[in-house]
């Protein structure tokens, strides 16, 4: 079971769309496939066809009061083989209430060992912050999955991001790397798009994902419907560029 955390510390890259349609791809693909739905905005869960005011326990009873991963876990209704750990608007409050605790930063990595591997992969959809919650997120990682925004300021706090990585890695966990970087709301005929794809290639060489994610109005829609591109609208160019990201990343598993 490999856990990878989608993570950047800048909002608006594409972290949660990237997360709900690399998962639902996958799962579609015959994986059987966990996301962890970290961030207390709730959209991994919302995106995914989830009623927030009709669930009974969220990722913030996991962390705040001991409860079993397992028994927050839902199964999704729309896609074979996709689970959903969801969030609530109550998670906002999380990093507060366990400040004071022994190995609060290690509260995730219990829970989910606790799983017994039986997912292929699980995915933890990380708030745009550098708290509590995402060095839980980190913690119980074997990999970074990093969206970045084909656009001006992509790579300002970066390096700040890599050094969170590399600090967590010298002190809480030896074995976490870099998964991959994604470049997304792309526009190739831009002679920006171009600049940053470059930069982000001299940066993290080839760590980053041949795919690149467009700008695109259908995937942009889809989460206000409760559901990820291949159901929305299968046919549109973003629903192509994340099948064709899922193949990407499953071959380089392979590898």
């Amino acid at each position: 079971m490999k856990v990878i955390s989608v993570f950047n510390q800048k909002g608006g890259v594409g972290k949660t769309t990237t997360n709900i349609n690399l998962c639902s791809y996958l799962a579609m693909k015959g994986y059987k496939i966990l996301t962890i739905d970290i961030d207390p905005q709730g959209n991994t869960t919302s995106g995914l066809g989830i009623d927030k005011s009709n669930i009974d326990k969220s990722i913030y009873d996991v962390i705040t009061n001991d409860s079993p991963l397992k028994d927050v876990i839902l199964k999704s209704q729309l896609i074979e083989n996709l689970y959903v750990a969801p969030s609530t608007l109550e998670l906002a409050g999380a990093e507060i209430e366990i400040i004071e605790m022994k190995n609060r930063e290690s509260i995730l990595k219990n829970k989910i060992n606790e799983l017994n591997s039986e997912y292929d992969y699980v995915f933890i959809d990380c708030p745009p912050s550098l708290g509590l919650l995402t060095l839980n997120s980190l913690c119980v990682s074997s990999s970074v999955l990093i969206p970045i925004q084909a656009e001006f300021y992509a790579l300002e706090g970066v390096g700040q991001l890599v050094n969170t990585i590399q600090l967590v890695k010298k002190s809480l966990n030896k074995r976490i790397y870099v998964e991959g970087v994604i470049l997304t709301m792309f526009d190739n005929r831009t002679k920006l798009s171009n600049e940053v794809c470059k930069e982000v290639n001299k940066y993290f060489e080839n760590k980053v994902y041949k795919t690149t994610i467009p700008r695109n109005i259908r995937l942009a829609e889809a989460p206000s419907f409760g559901l990820p591109i291949l159901l929305y609208d299968d046919k549109c160019k973003g629903a192509e560029c994340y099948d064709k990201l899922s193949e990407e990343f499953l071959t380089r598993q392979e590898g």
